[in-house]
C-alpha cells in the first residue's frame, strides 16, 4: 500500500471554505473517478494562528494506482484552480511512502 501526504496552508478567513471545497467538490471528483486501487483520503485541519494547515493522506494500492489519479509525473500536486485560489501556499510535490504496517483498534 502507498500512502500519498500533501500539505497546503490557508488564511483563517478561507479555511472553511477550503474544508467545504474539499469534502463536498473534490473528495467527490476523485471518488466518482472511480481509479483502481484508490482506497480513500484522510482531512487534517491545524489551526496555528495566521494560517491554517491542511493535510490529505491518500491510500493507493500501488504506484500504478497513484498514476492513474495524478499522472505519469505522480508526485506533482493535484490542486484544482478553484483550490488554488483559496490557498495562500501549498505543497508542488506530494510525498509517497510504501506502508509497512496498519493497527485497527
Amino acid at each position: 500500500m502507498i500512502s500519498r501526504i500533501w500539505h497546503g496552508w490557508t488564511t483563517p478567513e478561507n479555511a472553511d471554505d477550503y474544508e467545504s471545497l474539499l469534502k463536498n467538490e473534490i473528495f467527490t471528483w476523485i471518488s466518482n473517478r472511480e481509479i483502481a486501487g484508490y482506497r480513500g483520503i484522510h482531512l487534517l485541519r491545524r489551526n496555528l494562528g495566521k494560517e491554517i494547515e491542511f493535510v490529505t493522506i491518500m491510500w493507493f494500492d500501488s504506484i500504478d494506482a497513484v498514476r492513474s489519479f495524478a499522472g505519469e509525473d505522480y508526485e506533482v500536486a493535484v490542486v484544482p484552480p478553484k483550490a488554488r485560489s483559496l490557498l495562500s501556499r501549498f505543497d508542488a510535490k506530494s510525498q509517497h511512502y510504501d506502508v509497512k504496517a496498519k493497527l485497527e483498534v
